[in-house]
């Protein structure tokens, strides 16, 4: 249980650490972020790779692979450094984790629900719409209480 407790708080802080990123919204430029920051700072293809210690065709290479997702964060880094900049990389929940948790239980309950609710309609013996959302939460609440972990486990 505490160790439930514990993985709770650190989803809630990294949450709200997170929170302000998910509300921005920062395309990256066309031609990439270094293409975009040397461009202006001035700087040449030729005086960037002087500063990577790197050949100009290098840079080049990197500001296309960057434009095309296929570059690492290492070279990122690299040319970050080399241009003065600091490289942020984090990867933001589209939803608050509280939530991405909560739906992924509910549709957990659901998958585990239907069946039963199909075989009690077939006998006659179908729930109302509002026994039927109890139980949905019910269950889901039950999901809940176990570790996380089983929350991923495609059945």
């Amino acid at each position: 249980m505490i160790k439930d407790q514990q993985a709770e708080l650190a989803r809630k802080n990294l949450d709200r650490k997170l929170a302000f990123l998910r509300e921005q919204s920062l395309p990256r430029p066309h031609g990439g972020w270094i293409r975009a920051i040397r461009d202006s700072l001035g700087m040449t293809s030729r005086q960037l790779a002087k500063r990577m210690g790197v050949v100009q065709s290098r840079i080049v290479a990197l500001e296309k692979a960057e434009a095309t997702d296929s570059t690492t964060l290492k070279s990122l880094r690299e040319a970050a450094e080399a241009l003065n900049c600091q490289l942020v990389y984090a990867l933001v929940p589209k939803a608050p984790l509280d939530e991405v948790v909560r739906e992924r239980a509910a549709a957990k309950a659901l998958d585990q629900f239907g069946p039963v609710a199909q075989g009690m309609m077939l006998e006659n013996q179908s729930l109302t719409a509002g026994q039927m959302h109890e139980e949905l939460e019910r269950l889901t609440a039950e999901i809940l209480n176990e570790p996380l972990r089983y929350l991923w486990e495609d059945e």
